[in-house]
């Protein structure tokens, strides 16, 4: 439960988020003044990283983890420093990931691990592997280590029976991610799902591609994990299909995308003995979408091949609410140096402003409880 306060500075916050070009001065204000080296972390942290962050390390998170916990809601650790492009960074994240693992292995409200592919590897090499690009010798042998950080992965989780899912990423670089997870799901989900690919349903060929994910695994005897988001990146994929004269990938409007995601949602939860999925969502509609086709089905809402899921510091009502009406339900906790983990905070602010309504819905369901609460 939010106190006064705490719902006064998410109001600030998100009225102030509503804005673009306020999102974008704040993002070039604030990385202009760290690399001025201004002393500006505590205003940082106090604000933005602290409506969407659990911490700065893993165990800085337990404290949002407890009171998440109070809720019956659980917390999937993310460690979410992006834009790193070093080999001793991508080390430094795969060490981080085993953490997670080994803490959520120890906690009843951890349910998942989860980690972003280029959090291990170069974009530029995920690209060429997606472009079935001849590698150098020295590019396979890295792409070699990044195929091994992922192995290093799945071998810890699988050990400790943890889950774990695998971000999406943009899509001139995801059919290399969609092959790696194809071939880590033959070795690690033959009786129960271990590893989870992510859908991103605004995307128009995601569907197909689910579909498709599905029969190869009924076929191999498999089981095929999956998170199901609406997705992100669009202005990105738009202006990069634009420049280079491919097809856009992104749905022609809101409404398909829609129509995709409830189509996958429906598809998963109906084929539970192929399948498990986290329904990655901040829309009330998809959720009890996903309550009533379990209901019809007779399916218990609490099943383990089923949850609901949000990011940290928004939707917390619908988070509650499906908890309290049975539902097992997790929010990302994303974590790390405040520093390195900026490029992610802005990327969703940006996000925010770009996703239809979404800002406005969270701004106006604060200052909904903010009247409710002065009576």
């Amino acid at each position: 439960m939010k106190t006064n306060m705490d719902l006064k500075q998410s109001q600030l916050l998100f009225s102030t988020l509503s804005s673009p070009s306020i999102v974008n001065l704040l993002k070039s204000l604030t990385m202009a003044s760290l690399k001025c080296r201004l002393p500006i972390k505590g205003i940082v942290k106090a604000t933005v990283f602290r409506q969407f962050c659990g911490g700065e390390t893993v165990e800085e998170c337990d404290a949002q983890i407890r009171r998440l916990a109070q809720g019956n809601v659980s917390a999937i650790l993310d460690y979410s420093v992006e834009g790193k492009a070093q080999e001793a960074d991508f080390d430094r994240t795969l060490q981080t990931t085993l953490h997670t693992l080994e803490h959520a292995k120890t906690h009843p409200f951890i349910p998942f691990g989860v980690f972003k592919p280029t959090g291990l590897g170069s974009i530029e090499l995920y690209e060429k592997v997606s472009k079935n690009e001849k590698l150098s010798d020295q590019e396979q042998a890295t792409w070699d280590r990044v195929v091994k950080r992922w192995k290093t992965i799945f071998d810890k989780a699988d050990t400790l029976r943890v889950r774990v899912m695998v971000d999406a990423e943009e899509s001139w670089i995801q059919p290399a991610v969609d092959e790696l997870v194809i071939n880590f799901m033959r070795q690690y989900n033959r009786q129960t799902a271990i590893v989870y690919n992510t859908a991103q349903m605004y995307r128009h060929d995601r569907l197909k591609q689910l579909e498709d994910a599905l029969e190869l695994a009924k076929e191999e005897g498999f089981k095929y994990g999956v998170k199901i988001v609406r997705g992100a990146y669009m202005e990105k994929e738009r202006a990069r299909a634009a420049e280079l004269g491919y097809e856009d990938p992104i749905q022609p409007n809101k409404a398909a995308s829609d129509r995709d995601y409830n189509a996958a949602l429906h598809l998963s939860i109906t084929n539970l003995d192929h399948m498990a999925v986290v329904i990655g969502t901040h829309n009330e509609d998809s959720v009890e979408l996903a309550s009533s086709l379990m209901k019809k089905l007779m399916i218990n809402l609490n099943d383990e091949r089923i949850y609901i899921a949000q990011l940290f510091g928004m939707s917390d009502h619908i988070s509650f609410n499906a908890s309290a009406a049975g539902m097992n339900v997790a929010k990302y906790l994303p974590f790390g140096p405040v520093k390195d983990v900026l490029p992610y905070l802005f990327r969703r602010a940006e996000e925010n402003t770009s996703v239809e309504g979404q800002t406005g819905r969270e701004l106006g369901l604060i200052q909904k409880e903010v009247r409710r609460r002065k009576g």
